[in-house]
């Protein structure tokens, strides 16, 4: 069974975005890391989580087998995506489809949603 303590799947999940903002502000991981995350819903192909990104923070490029939405909450976030940089704010929606090298950076620090979409078992490209 998962350590974390509370559910992650089922017939309705419900969240206060501010609340679990707080929950994933670690002042320690930030400043060891340069951000943080928080899985709100695992289940079956689906993903969602809460991502911190620190005051000159980032995530190195990498890919995601399927598709990903990238919801900017607040803060600044630089996403690289196919040799592109989407310079993102508070409000902004930004897609990107399952194979596509893709990174993160925030000059201020930024706190985005991110979905990630599982592709079925013998559906990988």
């Amino acid at each position: 069974m998962s350590s974390i303590d509370r559910p992650l799947s089922g017939p309705v999940l419900r969240f206060r975005l501010s609340e679990e903002r707080e929950h994933t502000d670690d002042a320690v991981l930030l400043a060891r890391h340069g951000r943080n995350a928080r899985t709100l819903v695992k289940a079956g192909p689906l993903r969602v989580t809460l991502v911190v990104v620190a005051a000159g923070g980032k995530i190195a490029a990498h890919r995601s087998d399927g598709p990903i939405s990238v919801h900017v909450l607040e803060g600044d976030i630089r996403f690289r995506a196919a040799g592109t940089e989407h310079a993102l704010a508070p409000g902004d929606l930004l897609v990107v489809d399952g194979g596509v090298e893709h990174g993160v950076e925030s000059s201020r620090g930024g706190t985005f949603l991110l979905t990630v979409v599982q592709p079925e078992a013998g559906t990988r490209g």
